[in-house]
This record gives C-alpha cells, sequence and structure tokens, in this order.
C-alpha cells in the first residue's frame, strides 16, 4: 500500500492531473458563488426599485384630499 502511495505521489504525471481537478473544482466553486452573488445584487435592486415605486405611490396618495380618496376608495368597494 505504502509502495503505491509513494509512487502515486511521486509520479508528476499523477501529481499534475490531480491538481487540475482540484484546480478545476475551485474554479467551478468559486464561478457558482460569483453567480449567486450576481443574483443577490440583482434581486436587491429590483427590490430597491420595487420599494422605490411603492414609496411613490403612498406619497400620492397621502397628497390626495380626503374626499378624493374616500372617493377613490369607494370604486373598488363592492355595493
Amino acid at each position: 500500500m505504502s509502495a503505491l502511495l509513494a509512487w502515486l505521489l511521486g509520479n508528476p504525471t499523477i501529481l499534475a492531473i490531480g491538481a487540475g481537478l482540484v484546480g478545476a473544482l475551485g474554479w467551478g466553486f468559486h464561478q457558482r458563488l460569483a453567480g449567486a452573488r450576481a443574483e443577490r445584487g440583482r434581486q436587491a435592486e429590483a427590490e430597491i426599485a420595487a420599494r422605490n415605486v411603492a414609496d411613490q405611490v403612498d406619497n400620492d396618495i397621502g397628497a390626495l384630499p380626503v374626499d378624493a380618496v374616500r372617493k377613490e376608495l369607494k370604486s373598488w368597494a363592492r355595493d
């Protein structure tokens, strides 16, 4: 067993293949994390945009006179 292990660790071709495999797995893991980070950034931007629209709607509703708000809400209520 130790002879096999010594041969594997002493063979530069086997070491190069192993290093390449480890490097490829590390690169793939890094790309996966980068994609997740980018997606979180896109979602955060979308949430900010939605929050800005909601704030604008709240501001527009708050600027309406009370009678106009009641009239608008009455159109949404069931009779």
